[in-house]
């Protein structure tokens, strides 16, 4: 007997096709996260507080702290080898010179408030010499100087403190969030203070000026009392004031001073620019040797306050 038809099953239909596990949420777009740091600026400082307190009290603080180190493990020069210290400054030293020689500084070493007692303390320099001529306008314009110099230099000794522990105090809160090694805060120290010494600089330039054009005075003074005539005086400061870099005259020259100025060649030897005789002050009289230190270092064109108020 055969046995009955089944009817054919319905066919199964096709497994619906397989989607992706849902991902994460889009993060913020770069465009977003920029506008944020932006407007950093325009918050108030009770809002800078109370993110900045957020965001050490968070939870995931030391990792992103973690994450920042390795960062600038990889990326980040390092300085080790650039913490030698340079050589000093040869121009600054010759400028310091200057200023120890015309009693204007002091040798020793100040503390803070060390510029103010120095000024009072300092006193000129120059040739024992010059204390036979009446010069008490001298002595009280280089008083003046020495009290403008100082003041000067505790305003800058001053602000060279305060915006270095202003920085290094900033560092040490970034360093709550980001890596920073007490070597990068001492390497940032230095510059700022190569910063600023282009400023000490600057006032020692002007003050070696401005001592420049008191000695110039005082040159003047002295020719007049030796009763050059009017003649021979343009004669020598016309050499002079020609012949900064190398004041010295040859012996042709001392002739020809002598023959052009109507004096005689122990009179153009006696100018106080110039070479004075064995066992004085040295081999060069203060006038000269400051003109010419001053050509060499203060450089041309730059003129102090100090000098244009004498």
């Amino acid at each position: 007997m055969d046995a009955p038809l089944r009817s054919p099953s319905p066919a199964q239909p096709p497994p619906a096709p397989r989607h992706p596990p849902p991902g994460p949420p889009p993060g913020p777009d770069t465009s977003d996260v920029l506008q944020q740091i932006m407007a950093i600026t325009d918050q108030s400082l009770d809002e800078a507080q109370a993110r900045k307190h957020a965001l050490n009290c968070h939870r995931m603080k030391p990792a992103l702290f973690s994450v920042l180190c390795e960062i600038k493990e990889k990326t980040v020069v390092s300085i080790h080898g650039i913490q030698e210290e340079d050589p000093p400054d040869a121009q600054l030293m010759r400028l310091d010179n200057m200023l120890l020689a015309e009693g204007v500084s002091r040798p020793e070493k100040r503390g803070r408030g060390g510029s103010a007692a120095v000024a009072s303390t300092a006193t000129p320099g120059g040739c024992p010499n010059d204390n036979n001529i009446e010069h008490s306008d001298y002595r009280a314009k280089l008083s003046q100087i020495r009290q403008i110099y100082y003041s000067e230099l505790e305003k800058y000794e001053q602000a060279c403190r305060e915006f270095t522990a202003h920085v290094t105090n900033l560092l040490r809160e970034q360093s709550r969030m980001r890596p920073v090694s007490p070597k990068e805060i001492e390497h940032m120290v230095g510059i700022i203070h190569g910063k600023f010494s282009a400023i000490q600089m600057q006032l020692k330039q002007s003050t070696c000026e401005a001592l420049m054009t008191l000695r110039s005075r005082f040159l003047d003074a002295r020719h007049k009392r030796r009763n050059f005539s009017k003649q021979a005086t343009e004669v020598l400061n016309e050499y002079f004031y020609s012949h900064l870099s190398n004041p010295y005259p040859s012996e042709e020259a001392k002739e020809d001073l002598a023959r052009k100025g109507g004096i005689t060649v122990s009179q153009v030897m006696s100018s106080p620019a110039w070479p004075t005789a064995p066992g004085s002050c040295g081999k060069f009289s203060p006038i000269g040797r400051i003109q010419r230190e001053v050509n060499q270092m203060c450089g041309s064109g730059v003129e102090g306050p100090d000098s244009r108020s004498l």
